[in-house]
């Protein structure tokens, strides 16, 4: 009998939390009736859109932390949250063209979507002398179509502009809030400012006007605004981990001619090819963070891309000494 009544208290009790839950589920939900359900793609797009509206958003991003940018692939889950989302944030590079796809097939939404290629200046991807060629180079044909460099948001500049696009879109959505996303994003672009400025008083008083990396070169924008030339052993969208021998050369003879004493490495890759640098020159070995993505445990603890950039500036204090 006693077993009886604990059985029966305890799945009351169950019913009782699980009733509780969903109330407050539903209770949730009615107190964000404006609040913006935002999906993004990347880190990116994540941190701006979670700077722009604060606490006024239901933001997830697809890609997990931790993870390679360029080797995402979406689930049908993803999909269909994409679908019931207020609005879809990405890039638009050669990363995203699964998004492009779906866009093209109408399978989702393209008045919720913000492309964030479209609200900068692009521009082409290059190859810098000694740098490996993409695996897929020659298998497109040459008008089938031009590839641009997708890591826009390296630029703090760029960023700004990022982050306003961001404002407007939501501000066209959620109306009622523009008041707030426009302080909020106010409040972002100043800090982006104080940065840049950091990063331009960095370039001005040092004696080194280059950049060396022992890994892909995500950092194209971010150069080309501040000045700098760069030497890298891949693009910023190879797929590449094994450099030839011929390009390991150049860089080690680069290095040595230049008085470069600092090789550079982006987040989360293989230090491998630096070092092997590094050990032939002297050099030390420190990462530039391009923000693709961060680790489970940044993430977690609520890192911004305007914190990547300040940490950033001691790296390039390093770096063009």
């Amino acid at each position: 009998m006693k077993n009886k009544v604990l059985k029966t208290l305890s799945s009351i009790t169950v019913i009782a939390l699980i009733l509780g839950a969903s109330i407050f589920a539903i209770t949730k939900i009615a107190n964000n009736k404006n609040s913006a359900r935002i999906i993004s793609s990347n880190f990116i797009g994540y941190d701006f859109a979670r700077a722009v509206t604060g606490d006024k958003s239901e933001i997830s991003m697809l890609l997990k932390p931790g993870a390679e940018a360029h080797d995402f692939e979406p689930t049908p889950e993803d999909i269909i949250n994409i679908k019931n989302a207020d609005l879809f944030i990405y890039v638009g590079g050669e990363s995203d063209e699964w998004i492009e796809n779906l866009l093209e097939g109408n399978e989702i939404p393209a008045e919720k979507t913000l492309r964030l290629m479209d609200l900068v200046e692009v521009k082409e991807e290059e190859l810098s002398e000694g740098m490996e060629e993409h695996e897929h180079e020659h298998e497109h044909s040459e008008e089938e179509h031009e590839e641009y460099d997708e890591h826009i948001w390296t630029s703090p500049l760029n960023a700004i502009q990022l982050v306003n696009g961001i404002k407007a879109k939501l501000s066209a959505i959620h109306p009622e809030n523009k008041s707030t996303y426009t302080q909020n994003a106010d409040s972002y672009t100043s800090r982006l400012l104080a940065i840049d400025q950091k990063i331009r008083d960095v370039v001005s008083s040092s004696p080194k006007k280059e950049l060396i990396f022992g890994d892909r070169f995500p950092f194209r924008y971010f150069v080309d605004e501040y000045g700098l030339g760069y030497y890298a052993a891949f693009p910023g969208c190879s797929e590449q981990t094994e450099a030839s021998s011929q390009t390991i050369a150049f860089l080690i003879d680069k290095v040595k001619t230049d008085g470069i004493k600092t090789i550079l490495k982006i987040e989360l890759t293989s230090d491998k090819l630096a070092k092997t640098i590094a050990e032939e020159t002297g050099a030390k070995v420190l990462t530039l963070n391009a923000a693709h993505n961060i680790s489970k445990e940044d993430f977690e603890s609520g890192l911004t891309y305007a914190d990547i950039m300040e940490a950033n500036i001691d790296v390039l204090k390093e770096a063009l000494k």
